[in-house]
């Protein structure tokens, strides 16, 4: 069987690279950007699109993809609303004795419940990989 021109001997460095003509083209693909395209849903139009939600058609000026710029921005206003804290039971000064100990047993068995849920968290976390 008859080696095509281009095959590099195994022997060779490079030889799953193929000719330095093909080597020389990866290479310098490497440096321009990956273009894609995508069909404007409001003018049918095809225009460039670097998959970010915010690309606007070249040819109507409508976003290329109205749903994930929703979806940005409904993701947007979750990461800004304030995270709830953590609720623990209120030991105030004016409480007696007793109601403190209580709260204060309580408030115990809250850190610890949190403890075994955070435990049980890291063994999933770890067992899945």
């Amino acid at each position: 069987m008859a080696r095509p021109p281009e095959f590099i001997a195994p022997s060779h460095p490079v030889a799953c690279l193929g000719t330095a003509n093909q080597l020389a083209r990866m290479l310098a693909m490497a440096d321009t950007p990956m273009l894609s395209t995508k069909k404007c849903p409001h003018c049918q139009q095809w225009s460039t699109w670097q998959q970010r939600s915010d690309d606007r058609c070249e040819h109507c000026g409508e976003l290329l993809d109205p749903q994930a710029y929703q979806s940005d921005l409904a993701r947007e206003k979750v990461a800004q609303q304030k995270m709830p804290s953590v609720v623990l039971v209120q030991i105030k000064p004016e409480d007696g004795p007793v109601v403190r100990f209580f709260k204060t047993i309580v408030r115990g068995g809250q850190l610890a419940f949190a403890a075994i849920l955070a435990f049980i968290v890291w063994v999933v976390t770890v067992l899945v990989g």
